[in-house]
């Protein structure tokens, strides 16, 4: 590994971290060893090639991981990958709970990376759902047939803004909840901004 490969932003989250820092730089190691280019994105260390993102370490309270973007085209021949939530498409993670399970599992590792960037190589694309697969509910497509302005705002957001609301919207099991978190977001959705903007 050169340092010439390793990014400052990273050794100084890497020196702020309180949690899994043993971790972190265990991780780094072993992705930095694969030959990807280290940068900083989202908060968290990510590796790339070519700009194009490859894995990101990333921690939780009950554990840290390696997060692949395109995770779901691995091969996965350990059933080791993780889908974070069922609504994730792309990305799957390997946990960790203690840096010794990374030593242990360090040339497994590194076949999944290297099988990554070979996807990456490969130009491979995950196949998206596409946001007319996802639920409208009653109480939002009411709304979007009274308020043109509203409807209009909604299909002028980026598909994941999209996306975020209709899964945000069709949470809740009662129509009264589902009725208040459309009225809460309708102003949010009519300045152009995001759920979580």
């Amino acid at each position: 590994m050169t340092n010439s490969k390793m990014n400052p932003k990273v050794d100084e989250f890497l020196s702020k971290a309180k949690k899994w820092k043993e971790e972190y730089v265990k991780l780094r190691d072993i992705v930095l060893d694969c030959g990807l280019t280290e940068e900083f994105k989202w908060m968290h260390p990510c590796y790339t090639l070519e700009d194009k993102n490859i894995v990101l370490i990333h921690g939780f309270k009950e554990y840290c991981a390696l997060l692949f973007h395109k995770g779901s085209l691995l091969k996965d021949p350990r059933g080791i990958l993780i889908q974070q939530t069922e609504n994730v498409q792309a990305a799957r993670q390997i946990r960790f709970t203690n840096v010794q399970e990374i030593v242990a599992m360090e040339t497994i590792l590194k076949d999944y990376i290297y099988e990554a960037i070979e996807v990456e190589k490969a130009g491979l694309e995950v196949n998206f759902k596409k946001n007319s697969e996802y639920i409208i509910t009653e109480e939002f497509q009411k709304k979007l047939d009274e308020i043109p302005a509203l409807k209009t705002a909604f299909e002028a957001l980026t598909p994941g803004r999209q996306r975020a609301y209709l899964l945000h919207f069709s949470a809740p099991k009662q129509a009264k909840t589902r009725e208040s978190r459309v009225e809460k977001c309708m102003p949010q959705i009519l300045n152009g901004k995001g759920l979580n903007d």
